[in-house]
């Protein structure tokens, strides 16, 4: 609900504003060279651009403490380029909920435009699918920490971070790799074992 909130925001008040108002202090955007503040790039880019990205979030990750969430989804900017995106959520101490870090990448290659003289007669065009697949970590037993999840190791020294809720049930981890791949995962505790939830591995646009 809180993402579906920001998308609108951006509609209405304008995309760069309402990434402003939905981020979290020290906020990250993981960009070509790796996550850089959201605040300075924000403060960087001047006026709001005069149509926004429009996305939506697929599927959503939760902690069991419900302190941190992880969403991927789809987006479309202005000129019609599709892509996934992730986005990991903090809840603030008004228990509000604002992202953290924002990833994002176009599809490659992009996905063939189909024109309606190409749909066969009385076909029903779906533009949108509003279902969102809901994941949430199980809660430690009484008394018992959740169990460690498994170690990582970043490959050749690249550049990485990421975070786990306090309750130690979902963990998420960037790594930025040598070929500008902008690596994303989000692991969470179910049935007893850990398990991967989301991930993705995107590249940027040429133009950024």
């Amino acid at each position: 609900a809180r993402e579906v909130e920001y998308a609108r925001a951006a509609q209405e008040q304008g995309q760069y504003t309402a990434a402003g108002l939905f981020a979290a202090p020290g906020a990250l955007y993981h960009g070509r060279n790796g996550p850089v503040s959201a605040a300075a790039l924000l403060g960087s880019l001047g006026g709001d651009p005069e149509t926004s990205v429009v996305w939506g979030p697929k599927a959503v990750v939760i902690s069991c403490d419900a302190t941190l969430a992880v969403s991927q989804g789809r987006y479309q900017d202005p000129e019609g380029i599709v892509g996934n995106y992730v986005t990991v959520w903090k809840r603030g101490a008004e228990r509000e909920y604002f992202w953290i870090y924002d990833v994002a990448g176009p599809d490659v290659p992009q996905p063939p435009k189909r024109s309606v003289e190409e749909l066969e007669e009385g076909a029903i065009v779906v533009t949108a699918i509003d279902s969102v697949q809901g994941l949430i970590a199980d809660c430690p037993k009484r008394g018992e920490a959740a169990p460690p999840p498994p170690a990582v190791s970043l490959a050749g020294g690249n550049p990485g971070g990421g975070g786990m809720s306090p309750d130690g049930t979902l963990r998420w981890r960037w790594e930025h790799k040598a070929d500008g791949t902008k690596h994303i995962v989000a692991d969470y505790l179910y049935q007893g074992v850990w398990q991967t939830a989301i991930e993705e591995g995107l590249t940027s646009p040429a133009e950024q």
